[in-house]
């Protein structure tokens, strides 16, 4: 990917996070990334690519952060407890703009956009993530399905709330509440 072209992708999920999809124009990207939109029309012919090119972006880099809780060989509660302290991390990006794979994959559905399917591989990433760690602690099949994907919309809940509130004691006290339903969960080994 060219240089140019990396950063329309950039400045294009920035702007979708923070804005909105359907909020940003062509013009508000180029304007970011600060090249002409003709020239942004060279890379991107429409904003529907751009979006594409994103969605790529998010996955490929919620992938590698995925890869790196397993490299760092903890074990999958220790992992499960880096997805929940996400929202402490982003606290402040949540507050004021909500979940960003939330957000996109709302906005989407809307939209009633094409994009949607695309958009929720995030959440789909997530999902059998999570899952796979409650397997590893020894969950069946269903139940550590079952397991992620409570996780996962509780998350997307204090995410959502955290962001109409403004509110960080709300998201500390949540993440504690989510360590301590994990920890309550009896590993069926």
């Amino acid at each position: 990917m060219s240089a140019t072209r990396t950063q329309i992708v950039e400045a294009a999920d920035t702007l979708f996070y923070q804005q909105g999809f359907d909020h940003t124009s062509l013009a508000d990207i180029a304007g970011a990334v600060g090249i002409a939109r003709g020239n942004l029309t060279y890379h991107f012919k429409a904003k529907d690519e751009i979006l594409s090119a994103v969605i790529d972006r998010r996955l490929a880099t919620t992938q590698a952060m995925l890869d790196a809780w397993e490299a760092a060989g903890e074990e999958p509660t220790a992992r499960i407890i880096s997805f929940i302290h996400i929202l402490i991390v982003n606290q402040a990006k949540i507050m004021a703009y909500g979940c960003p794979v939330g957000t996109l994959s709302t906005e989407l559905a809307k939209l009633d956009h094409a994009g949607l399917p695309d958009a929720a591989r995030i959440f789909a990433l997530f999902r059998s993530w999570l899952a796979r760690q409650f397997m590893l602690q020894g969950h069946g099949d269903t139940r550590a399905d079952e397991l992620a994907l409570h996780l996962l919309g509780r998350s997307q809940g204090v995410a959502t709330l955290a962001t109409a509130f403004k509110d960080d004691h709300f998201i500390r006290r949540e993440v504690a509440a989510m360590q301590d339903w994990l920890s309550s969960l009896a590993p069926t080994h």
